[in-house]
């Protein structure tokens, strides 16, 4: 990639330290009993709105590379943006154009699943997230490939459903059970037995992320592989049984066995061919690893003798997994390749649970680092608690480090995300998701009187909405519902230019913006400019 300086010297001898703060899943939101944003207790957000330059920038649909503004941003795909500094067609997208064309069941990987199942006669699973959210998975895409692996010949299918109620209504699930049953009885004949055989919450089983807790991988292997697990005759029955006797939502409900005269009907066993159908790829490494990887060694598991594919390849450094139905999209040309390829020391840190945004996301689905020398990247454990019994998670801690590396002076561009408002609104808890963004708001009063403190400049905005809208909104009325809303929204989020040291160099231009165009934005205020093909920057200098 060609390395241009900016002509004119703007800021002196000296480059300015750029700071780009991600507040996961915070964005703008009409002020109402359903923003937890806006009830929060934050004079630090209050003072930054008001007496500095604030945009709103698009996070979710076409301004993300996925297929509608219809559909909700997500952190990947956020992160991808901000770090790539260019739109690339998504995972839903993707994959619903391989389908549409034919593409994906001319590949290798679907004629590899389908030719083993029906050499050996045996069984094709398909696993992954239950619903039509469009940030991990989609029905949709499920429904197609069971009707083609029937049109193929395929005469045994298994389905295991991870029930959503985060990208979705919370309480939705049977929004989609009741409809797939009667389409899987549309489908099942004398020559094509299928059913659901097992499933349960997505934040219980199988869907974990950053190896933050291989138990809900392990507990998912239990259930969908060995069929082992409290016993129901339905999905439908499960669903309703389990909220009947604790009153959990979907993303949180226990695990579940489909069985027939006590036997379950359909564990995963040898000769069999699996396919997980996310496209997403953080919560679809683990799982790919247990079924993969020849010296697993998180949980006690034998390594069964099947087919398995995965919607996408997931990480493409780590080749995870070996087989995969689409490609994903080749996102090259990144911001954290542009500078090291500069010289530019960087700075990337998280907690765990969006770790990898910062580092994986941003470097356009890469493992690793574009160099060694001039990039470090932290990260702080996570704590393996329910979010919403300890709203502040990590940000305390991130702060602390973030702060002394700040003070150091080694950094020309540093990247921080703060989960909080994501991953305590994703709980539907609209009072611990208030408390999450009153302890952020604290740690921003730190870090940007560190950023005065060193002359720097921060740029703090957020990869999509969630805190800020905690109840679902009646299209009608515009106004709240008394239901916890628990999914990302369609809102803008910010991007506000913090800066006392050299805001008289340059002008913050309005106009209609997008996650991808920070990264142009971050390079203008280092001195370089950005590539041709790079979404513009937000700043013109004087």
């Amino acid at each position: 990639m060609e390395i241009k300086q900016l002509q004119k010297k703007v800021f002196g001898d000296k480059k300015p330290t750029v700071l780009t703060i991600v507040m996961d899943g915070v964005g703008f939101a009409p002020e109402n009993e359903g923003n937890a944003v806006y009830l929060a207790n934050t004079p630090t957000l209050d003072k930054l709105y008001s007496q500095y330059p604030t945009l709103k920038l698009q996070a979710h649909g076409v301004a993300v590379g996925l297929p509608s503004d219809d559909d909700m941003g997500n952190s990947e795909v956020g992160h991808n943006a901000l770090g790539a500094g260019q739109v690339f067609a998504q995972g839903a997208k993707l994959v619903t154009g391989a389908i549409e064309s034919g593409k994906m069941f001319e590949g290798e990987s679907w004629k590899a699943i389908v030719s083993n199942v029906k050499e050996k006669n045996s069984t094709l699973h398909f696993l992954g997230l239950f619903s039509d959210g469009n940030v991990h998975s989609h029905i949709d895409h499920l429904t197609a490939m069971i009707k083609r692996a029937k049109e193929e010949g395929v005469k045994r299918v298994r389905i295991h459903i991870l029930l959503d109620g985060r990208d979705v209504g919370e309480t939705s699930a049977l929004e989609y059970v009741e409809p797939f049953e009667e389409f899987l009885a549309s489908l099942r004949d004398d020559s094509f037995d299928v059913m659901i055989a097992s499933g349960g919450g997505r934040m219980t089983i199988t869907m974990d992320r950053y190896e933050a807790n291989w138990k809900m991988v392990e507990e998912g292997w239990k259930t969908h592989v060995l069929g082992l697990g409290r016993q129901f005759c339905c999905a439908k029955c499960a669903i309703e049984a389990y909220r009947a006797e604790s009153g959990v939502i979907d993303q949180d409900l226990p695990a579940f066995v489909i069985a027939k005269d006590e036997k379950p009907v359909g564990p995963i066993v040898d000769g069999d061919s699996v396919i997980f159908f996310n496209f997403r790829g953080d919560r679809s490494i683990e799982i790919s690893k247990a079924f993969e990887d020849e010296n697993f060694t998180k949980f006690d598991r034998k390594k069964l003798d099947v087919v398995y594919a995965g919607m996408l390849e997931y990480d493409g450094d780590a080749h995870i997994p070996s087989r995969y139905l689409v490609s994903p999209p080749e996102i090259t040309s990144t911001m954290g390749e542009y500078l090291a390829t500069a010289g530019i020391n960087q700075l990337a840190i998280s907690e765990t649970q969006k770790y990898g945004h910062v580092t994986y996301f941003w470097n356009g689905n890469k493992s690793g680092k574009f160099s060694e020398e001039l990039e470090e990247y932290i990260e702080i454990p996570s704590d393996v608690v329910p979010f919403e019994q300890r709203p502040w998670m990590k940000c305390a801690e991130i702060t602390d480090v973030l702060i002394e590396k700040l003070r150091s002076g080694k950094y020309e561009f540093l990247r921080v995300n703060f989960p909080n408002g994501d991953m305590v609104g994703h709980t539907g808890d609209i009072n611990a998701t208030r408390i999450s963004m009153e302890a952020l708001d604290i740690c921003l009063a730190r870090i940007l009187k560190a950023v005065d403190e060193v002359g720097a400049i921060a740029l703090i905005t957020a990869d999509h909405g969630n805190a800020d809208e905690m109840l679902e909104m009646d299209k009608k009325t515009g106004k709240p519902k008394n239901k916890a809303k628990t999914s990302h929204t369609l809102n803008p989020v910010p991007c506000v230019f913090y800066d006392n040291s050299y805001a008289d160099k340059y002008d913050v231009v309005d106009g209609k913006y997008g996650l991808a165009n920070v990264a142009a934005t971050v390079l203008t205020l280092l001195g370089f400019e950005a590539p041709e093909f790079w979404e513009k920057s937000m700043i013109v200098l004087k």
